[in-house]
């Protein structure tokens, strides 16, 4: 009885020695097969987040929430203030925390660490409290101080902001997010409280249009919109299923697998990030843009903006000094097709739109 005792004693020893990995491994975005519309336009978000985001609309099954986790995971480490609930960057005022830009005014010594990306992925059951932040109740019941508790939105400053099925989500949510993403700040009155912080971050947003579609006015507020499909192709079905048992077998190997591509994918990222600001656009076609945007009705200005701005992202990831025609047709429908008027009675695809008024704009420059 002495002797099972110490056995059972040992086995349990043992077992308890045994490290077990505490961060769950995530699909390498290099691995992931197809679907190159849906990973450009996150790319081009992550070189120029003033782009607006994406909204990334497909079928169910179609690697949406993988590419987009698989994102977050390749960018490099980020600087922030250690202990800082709004992820501060140490030097940019329009990126930090007022406690922080306090801090920085009176030229006190701040503590820095290095942090991954944040990903926040927003559920369909968050409150306006949860997603904006609120009063911390036991903070005041035991101190009788105020103190404001941080939301998603401070959370996903300087990351990406995740909301699947985001055409199920309340509207006022939605509203919520869209100003906060556009304005680049998130504003909390509560019980005499006033709080503003730094909410800077990419929204992507995904849905299958089966389960209904975004108002006009709200879709016009993502940057991109991206449409997926099923894959047809037998051999490139094959493909990416292979891909994902390999990776459900051993994540570690598929990772080390794809570990050169994923660093050369970062270096690329990195040095478009760095190159963005000295791309420049011929005025000749800054104005055809314009032109395109005239053409199909687009309301607002934002289309004109976008598309601007994703071409230039696209040709800094290109490494180009200069906007090429190759790179406005790459990204111009992803800028616009979800801008459009909706005819029921039209049967061309909006994308095939956009791209027939785009080579009957740019005529004189193809030829």
């Amino acid at each position: 009885m002495i002797n099972y005792i110490i056995i059972k004693l040992q086995k349990k020893t043992v077992i308890s020695s045994v490290k077990k990995p505490t961060v769950r491994p995530i699909f390498p975005f290099t691995a992931i097969v197809g679907q190159e519309e849906m990973k450009l336009a996150l790319i081009l978000n992550v070189i120029d987040p003033k782009i607006g985001g994406v909204m990334i609309m497909g079928d169910r099954g179609t690697g949406k929430s993988t590419t987009i986790r698989a994102i977050a995971d390749l960018l490099p480490e980020i600087p922030v203030v250690s202990n800082d609930s709004f992820n501060s960057h140490p030097s940019d005022i329009d990126l930090m925390g007022d406690q922080v830009k306090e801090a920085v005014d009176k030229q006190e010594d701040i503590t820095l660490s290095y942090i991954k990306v944040p990903m926040v992925d927003l559920p369909l059951g968050a409150t306006e409290d949860r997603l904006c932040g609120t009063i911390d109740i036991e903070k005041a019941l035991t101190e009788g101080v105020k103190s404001f508790e941080p939301g998603l939105l401070a959370k996903a400053n300087r990351g990406i902001l995740y909301v699947d099925e985001v055409n199920l989500l309340d509207d006022h949510l939605v509203d919520i997010l869209l100003d906060s993403a556009a304005s680049g700040w998130n504003t909390v009155e509560r019980e005499g409280i006033s709080i503003r912080h730094p909410a800077r971050f990419v929204l992507v947003g995904s849905g299958n249009p089966e389960e209904g579609e975004l108002r006009p006015q709200l879709l016009d507020r993502f940057g991109m919109h991206a449409e997926i499909r099923t894959v047809k192709d037998p051999a490139l079905r094959v493909k990416i299923v292979e891909e994902r048992s390999k990776f459900d077998e051993d994540p570690t190997l598929c990772i080390a697998e794809n570990k050169d591509n994923q660093e050369l994918l970062k270096e690329q990222i990195i040095a478009a990030q760095e190159k963005l600001l000295s791309v420049e656009m011929d005025y000749e076609f800054r104005v055809k843009i314009s032109e395109v945007c005239s053409e199909l009705d687009v309301d607002g200005l934002r289309g004109d903006i976008v598309t601007n701005r994703a071409a230039k992202a696209f040709a800094a990831y290109q490494g180009h000094d200069r906007v090429t025609l190759e790179d406005i047709q790459t990204i111009i429908t992803l800028s616009l097709r979800h801008r459009l008027r909706k005819d029921p009675l039209e049967s061309i695809d909006s994308g095939q739109k956009v791209q027939k008024v785009f080579e009957k704009i740019f005529t004189d420059v193809i030829n």
